[in-house]
């Protein structure tokens, strides 16, 4: 049986990412993200459509999301899709999908949590050392 499972988003971080550590201490930032559709309907209206996705990261990426990400900030997100299930604390079940980061790209350079250069991540771009290129 095949089975593919890529995510790719950008989007707009809508909360400051959330640094913790699992007990094996791995860093884990999570955060979110929107993403928005825009399209005109059958009689040419305007419309547009938000998604919030749930995101998180791990190890060496979660770090430096954390460091040089915040709320409003745009990001490209590559990843896979994951599903987690777990009991409430009134004991009822609650599930939900989430994008778990393996690649990510900065885009733009507004709004950074600390003034340093750009840190490497795991999909650097040519443009990122020339500041002069348009696009």
């Amino acid at each position: 049986m095949a089975s593919f499972n890529k995510i790719m988003l950008i989007g707009n971080l809508t909360r400051d990412p959330a640094l913790s550590y699992l007990p094996s201490q791995t860093a884990v930032v999570e955060f979110g993200v929107a993403v928005n559709r825009k399209w005109h309907d059958k009689d040419g209206n305007k419309k547009e459509e938000v998604c919030f996705v749930d995101c998180r990261a791990f190890g060496k990426s979660a770090e430096t999301l954390n460091k040089y990400c915040k709320k409003g900030n745009p990001i490209f997100i590559e990843g896979r899709l994951s599903f987690d299930s777990w009991t409430k604390e009134d004991g009822g079940k609650a599930t939900k999908h989430r994008v778990t980061i393996e690649n990510f790209q900065f885009l733009g350079d507004g709004g950074k949590k600390e003034s340093s250069p750009h840190e490497e991540t795991s999909a650097p771009s040519d443009t990122d050392d020339n500041p002069e290129i348009p696009f």
